[in-house]
């Protein structure tokens, strides 16, 4: 593609040079507008400014591609809902041995949390969980967050669907659910291992001296509001506290009589020394004085007293015995509700990968398995669909525009024709080459924009050597532009979320710096993608 008029040039470099301060910096002093409306500021100025018409920038805009973020995003709200990342969480303290187990884990669940649920989603809900579980063991939090972050990354890069970059590579290649996972999962599953062992090696001395999960938290533990606590009821085999009653016929010579609740003294009158004893009542909760000497005997369906008339049946404490217990029943019936509701999401998550994995559509796979979650949820999916974030839908049709209105001045081309002879991946120079670039761009572009700008030129370049080339370019775009993000505290949302969440946290915060992230994040991404290129091969 010939360069446009310098004119054009000047704009669309501009318009994007707008949207990539606010994009990687989305609070500069000078318009602290954030992320999405400087996505919508650029392609507003592509289209204002003359470097596309409008219909071009309707056109740019790539369904497919938010369709299928968009059911994503809803399955995972609903996957959140049935509890799943609260078991995820639960993995981590398990009978975990001490500070190395519970980092080992940390990339482990991250890892497969991230290829399932995107990266993004996985940061979210499990750091504030990972700064418990730091704090707690009185280990440091700087290891696990740098241990969830970049094995969040590197497990997303395993499918179509761990994160946005995967997703625009899935839609535009044409490459299938199964071939993409099989193509790149070996470098996933080795460069998990190998980010493991980095922290581990580097942290090594920090880890000690924390004590067992399983011996402070055994499972994730949950707030106890107030009014549960002044509501609960002890029932009567685990009464511990003192109550006084006066009895029956002892009551107007003021005699107080002080007991511990014991189920079986309370009902056997021959425990007390004045023989009038007490009893249990279940309507009351609470034990009673057994007045007049009364005594309670169990047996046939009745109550027989012994007290002013001999033989007199009192069914009163059998029907109380025996009646039912509305509040107990109900709540097993939401008990199990809620397990046939958790069981509904898990299989209709299921077959949505199912469907991904037998080739069907990606974006409506997606997007028919999130209508069946809502329709299946049989109530107003407001509060659900709300958690979408919709801010990111928008930004992704802003960057759309914005990078084919940058693609439109024809610089990209010019620095694809001059980079090309020497990023040809039918040569290990070539594969090497290709790999730093895209890990330059990733970390000065972002790595979605360096996709959409870059992928279909590498991929047109590695189809003129085979077929397979072609697939295995798009693979390594995939591996390289993903864990490209774990270089630097800018290299991906994922850090991002990880950093302000942990910085945010109300009672574990922590702040992440960019430097100390850099120490480990920068030999650790050239090691990983390194040990990736030598396993992404496809032909």
């Amino acid at each position: 593609m010939a360069m446009a008029p310098v004119l054009k040039v000047v704009l669309g470099s501009a318009s994007f040079a707008v949207f990539w301060v606010l994009a990687v910096f989305p609070a500069v002093p000078f318009l602290p507008i954030g992320r999405t409306a400087g996505s919508l500021l650029g392609a507003m100025l592509m289209v204002l400014l003359g470097v596309m018409s409008a219909d071009e920038a309707y056109a740019a805009v790539d369904l497919p591609i938010l369709g299928l973020l968009f059911g994503t995003m809803v399955v995972s709200v609903y996957l959140e809902r049935a509890d799943m990342f609260r078991h995820l969480g639960r993995l981590l303290s398990w009978r975990s041995q001490g500070g190395r187990d519970l980092l080992v884990r940390t990339c482990a669940v991250s890892a497969l949390a991230s290829a399932l649920f995107t990266n993004d989603t996985c940061c979210v809900v499990l750091t504030e969980f990972i700064l418990k579980i730091a704090r707690q063991n009185n280990l440091p939090p700087k290891p696990f967050l740098l241990a969830l972050a970049s094995s969040a990354n590197i497990g997303s890069a395993a499918t179509p669907i761990g994160n946005p970059q995967n997703l625009v590579i899935a839609v535009q290649s044409g490459i299938s659910f199964g071939q993409f996972v099989f193509g790149i999962l070996p470098a996933t599953l080795v460069g998990s291992v190998v980010n493991a062992a980095i922290l581990l090696c580097l942290y090594w001395n920090q880890l000690d001296g924390g004590k067992p999960v399983e011996e402070v938290v055994a499972v994730p533990t949950e707030v106890v509001e107030e009014e549960d606590v002044t509501s609960h009821r002890f029932s009567p085999a685990t009464m511990s506290h003192l109550r006084s009653q006066p009895t029956g016929s002892d009551s107007g010579g003021g005699e107080v009589h002080h007991y511990q609740a014991d189920p079986v003294k309370a009902a056997d009158p021959a425990a007390n020394g004045n023989g009038h004893g007490y009893y249990y009542d279940p309507a009351k909760q609470a034990c009673l004085p057994n007045g007049g000497g009364i005594h309670q005997r169990r047996g046939g369906g009745a109550a027989a007293t012994a007290a002013g008339t001999p033989g007199k049946v009192d069914d009163r404490s059998s029907s109380e015995e025996k009646g039912p217990q509305p509040p107990m029943e109900s709540e097993m019936e939401e008990e199990w509700k809620t397990k046939l509701w958790n069981t509904c999401v898990y299989v209709i998550t299921l077959g949505m990968l199912v469907a991904l994995l037998l080739g069907l559509n990606m974006s409506w796979s997606a997007i028919t398995a999130a209508l069946a979650l809502i329709v299946l949820d049989f109530k107003d999916a407001r509060p659900c669909l709300e958690k979408v974030s919709y801010p990111l839908l928008l930004f992704f049709c802003g960057m759309f525009i914005t990078v084919d209105g940058f693609n439109k001045t024809g610089i990209p081309s010019a620095f694809w024709e001059f980079m090309e002879p020497y990023a040809r991946i039918d040569t290990p120079s070539g594969t090497v080459v290709l790999a730093l670039v895209i890990l330059l761009l990733s970390n000065v572009a972002s790595n979605v924009p360096t996709v959409l700008l870059l992928g279909a030129r590498v991929a047109a370049s590695a189809a003129a050597i085979s077929p397979d080339a072609e697939t295995n370019a798009w693979l390594i775009l995939a591996w390289t532009s993903t864990v490209a993000g774990n270089l630097s505290l800018l290299g991906s949302a994922a850090n991002l979320i990880v950093c302000e969440q942990a910085r945010r946290s109300q009672h574990y915060g922590y702040t992440l710096s960019f430097f100390s992230h850099l120490q480990f994040g920068f030999p650790a991404t050239l090691v990983v993608t390194g040990i990736g290129l030598l396993l992404i091969r496809t032909y």
